[in-house]
């Protein structure tokens, strides 16, 4: 297999986890990244799901490529089926990203089946982040995961103003105690 891209807009920018030889900031039109996944088990439970982030349809998402090499594909991409089919809430795509460079490739990317169970829909920022809030599961709190990646996002220079409105919303209520 030749080499080949892997789009991520979520914990695998700063956690891939997996080899490649070049990591370039990317742009994916007609999808967005939003909290549009009910977490039943590392982010909440089936009683009090929380949110993880999902590749939604409409406007577009910034984030990061990676180029793996090609003697690595069966090991890279039998690592990510395993980290992001787990419950099969996702659909593995290979779908056109434009790299910084102006140039456009194809990579591997994971988006949302909207008529899966955990598929949560769109919402404003004020609900996310109530659904958010107090959600824990065995990764640890919701809470943490969204203002991780906020962090993370800004740490790559990457602005995502929704998931900032969501963190935000977090911290409102915390701020109350």
């Amino acid at each position: 297999m030749d080499d080949f891209w892997v789009f991520g807009y979520g914990s695998l920018m700063w956690r891939p986890g997996f080899a490649h030889v070049e990591t370039r900031k990317a742009r994916l039109f007609g999808y967005r990244r939003a909290l549009c996944v009910h977490s039943h088990v590392h982010r909440g439970t089936p009683d009090r799901p929380g949110l993880v982030l999902g590749l939604d349809r409409g406007g577009s998402c910034l984030g990061l490529a990676f180029l793996v090499p090609g003697e690595l594909a069966g090991e890279v991409i039998a690592y990510l089926r395993e980290r992001e089919l787990v419950t099969n809430v996702y659909l593995e795509r290979r779908l056109p990203v434009r790299l910084e460079s102006g140039a456009t490739v194809n990579a591997l990317a994971y988006v949302v089946d909207r008529s899966h169970p955990q598929y949560a829909g769109r919402m404003e920022p004020s609900e996310a982040a109530r659904r958010v809030s107090g959600a824990v599961g065995q990764s640890g709190r919701n809470e943490e995961y969204v203002i991780n990646t906020v962090e993370h996002l800004r740490a790559l220079g990457l602005r995502d103003h929704w998931l900032e409105a969501v963190a935000a919303g977090i911290a409102e209520p915390a701020k109350g105690l």
